[in-house]
C-alpha cells in the first residue's frame, strides 16, 4: 500500500523586457514507508477455497456444547482468521492475541477491522448473502429438522449460488488432479449411430439416419450399379451415411444418508459426502449437459432436496430408512426419459427404520430388524426390474453391514464400494466417469 503527498511550489515570474511570461510549476512527490497488508495478492476466489471445509461443514451442534454454529458470521469471522495463520499471512502470536481480547485494542483491533472489511467484499461481490439478526428455532423442535440453536441476536450468512457453483467447480478439479484425468466427453457406449462425428464405419442410409453422406462410398455404389458414366444417376440405395459413437444419457438420483450416525464415532461422513455431491453435479451440469442428478436424503423418511440448497443440508434425525430413500429415488427415476438409470447411494449405516402402510415410521435401532430388511430388499429388487442400478459406497466396515450391502448388490447386480471419507470422492467420479464407457449388468 503506497502512500504520497504531492506539494505544488509556484516559481517567481522572471522580467524579460517588461514582458511577464506564463508562471512555471514544478510537482513534488514525498513516498512514505510501504506497508503490507495480510491480503495483499489474495483473492476471494482463493479464500474461498481454503475455507471451503468450514463452508460445507454440517452437523448437531446444541447450544449446551458450546459450540459456534458454523452459519454465524463470528464464526466465519474467526475461520477466515485462523486460515490466514495457516497460510502464514499473519503471525500466530496476532492470531493468539486476537482470541485472547477478541480484537478490542492494538493489533487484534486493526486485524479485526480487516477482517470485517473481508467479509463485506465477499457480499458486495456475491459470494454470501448476510441474514439479519433472529433468534433460530429450537433444534429439539422436531419441525425444524437438521436446524442448530442459535445464540439470540446472532447474526448468520448463507452461501450464494455464485458461492456454490464455484465450490462445485473447484472441489471437481482437486478430485480429478488426483485421478490424473484432464477432459470428458459423452456418454460414450458400444453402439453406433449416425451424427455429426464421424468414424470409419459407414452403413446403408435408412429413413431418420442424420444424412451425413460418406461422398466416397456412395459415389462407388453408384458406379458399380451403373457404371462409370456422365451423368451418373443416384438412387437411395446408393446412399452411405458415417457412422458415430451413440451418446447415450443418464439420469441420477444422489441418495446421502443424513441419519445422526454421520457425525458420530468422532468422525464427520457426511461433509464429504457432501463435497462429493457438489463436484458431481458440478461435473454432470458443464460437461454432460443432457443428463439429470437429483439429490435425494433419506433419515427417519426421505425428501428430494435441490442441489442449489446442498451446501446449506446438515445432518439430522436419527434413523436411517433406506427403503423410503430407494422408493423416491425410484419414483424420479421413471419419471425421467433417460436411456440409463442408477442411483448412487452413500451410506454408513445399517437400516433402521421403514415407512408403514398407514403412514407411521417404524423404528428400530438395535441389531439388523428381519421386517425392515425385508421391505428394504422387496425395494431394491422394484428397482432392478425397473432397470435402475443401484451402486452402494459403504462408509463402514462392520461384518453384518457389508452382508447387507452384499445382498443389495446381488438383488439389483449393482456395484459396492467399502471406502472411506477420504478416497470418497475418487471412487464415485471414477465409477461416474466408467459408466461412460461399458453398461453394468
Amino acid at each position: 500500500m503506497t502512500a504520497h503527498d504531492v506539494e505544488v511550489r509556484q516559481s517567481t515570474p522572471l522580467k524579460l523586457g517588461g514582458v511577464v511570461p506564463h508562471t512555471r510549476t514544478m510537482a513534488l512527490t514525498k513516498y512514505t514507508k510501504w506497508i503490507g497488508s495480510p491480503l495483499d495478492g489474495l483473492s476471494m476466489e482463493e479464500l474461498l477455497d481454503q475455507i471451503s471445509q468450514f463452508l460445507l461443514q454440517s452437523g448437531f451442534q446444541f447450544s449446551l456444547s458450546g459450540a459456534a454454529n458454523p452459519h454465524n458470521l463470528e464464526a466465519l469471522r474467526q475461520a477466515i482468521i485462523e486460515k490466514l495463520a495457516d497460510m502464514g499471512r499473519i503471525p500466530q502470536s496476532l492470531l493468539d492475541q486476537w482470541l485472547e481480547n477478541g480484537g478490542a485494542d492494538g493489533e487484534a483491533k486493526e486485524l479485526s477491522d480487516l477482517i470485517d472489511e473481508v467479509i463485506r467484499r465477499l457480499i458486495q461481490e456475491g459470494w454470501i448473502q448476510a441474514q439479519p439478526q433472529q433468534a433460530a428455532p429450537s433444534a429439539l423442535d422436531e419441525s425444524s429438522q437438521g436446524v442448530e440453536d442459535l445464540p439470540s441476536g446472532s447474526a448468520k450468512f448463507e452461501l450464494t449460488d455464485k458461492s456454490i457453483d464455484f465450490l462445485g467447480f473447484r472441489l471437481l478439479r482437486h478430485l480429478l488432479g488426483s485421478l490424473g484425468r484432464s477432459s470428458f466427453g459423452g456418454h460414450e457406449t458400444a453402439h453406433f449411430a449416425t451424427g455429426v462425428e464421424a468414424y470409419q464405419a459407414t452403413k446403408e442410409y435408412e429413413f431418420g439416419d442424420t444424412l451425413n453422406l460418406d461422398i466416397s462410398s456412395t459415389l462407388l455404389h453408384a458406379v458399380a450399379r451403373e457404371g462409370l458414366g456422365v451423368p451418373l444417376n443416384l438412387e437411395r440405395g446408393d446412399l452411405m451415411v458415417r457412422q458415430a459413437e451413440y451418446e447415450s444419457s443418464c439420469s441420477t438420483v444422489l441418495l446421502l444418508d443424513t441419519s445422526h450416525s454421520m457425525i458420530l464415532y468422532g468422525e464427520d461422513r457426511f461433509t464429504p459426502a457432501k463435497r462429493v455431491a457438489l463436484a458431481l453435479s458440478h461435473l454432470i451440469r458443464t460437461q454432460y449437459p443432457g443428463d439429470a442428478l437429483r439429490l435425494v436424503l433419506f433419515h427417519d423418511s426421505a425428501e428430494e432436496v435441490p442441489l442449489k440448497q446442498l451446501a446449506r443440508v446438515v445432518v439430522g434425525p436419527y434413523h436411517t430408512n433406506t427403503c423410503e430413500g430407494l422408493r423416491l429415488a425410484r419414483r424420479l427415476l421413471m419419471a425421467d426419459k433417460k436411456d440409463m438409470r442408477q442411483i448412487v447411494m452413500i451410506t454408513d449405516g445399517k437400516p433402521s427404520a421403514i415407512t408403514l402402510p398407514n403412514g407411521r415410521i417404524y423404528k428400530n435401532a438395535f441389531g439388523l430388524d428381519p421386517m425392515i430388511l425385508e421391505e428394504t430388499f422387496k425395494e431394491v429388487a422394484t428397482c432392478r426390474k425397473a432397470g435402475i442400478l443401484i451402486n452402494t459406497f459403504m462408509l463402514a466396515s462392520d461384518h453384518y453391514l457389508v452382508d447387507f450391502v452384499k445382498r443389495v448388490t446381488e438383488i439389483c447386480r449393482g456395484k459396492a464400494y467399502f471406502t472411506t471419507t477420504t478416497n470418497l470422492g475418487q471412487y464415485i467420479l471414477m465409477d461416474y466417469l466408467r459408466k461412460k464407457v461399458e453398461t453394468i449388468h
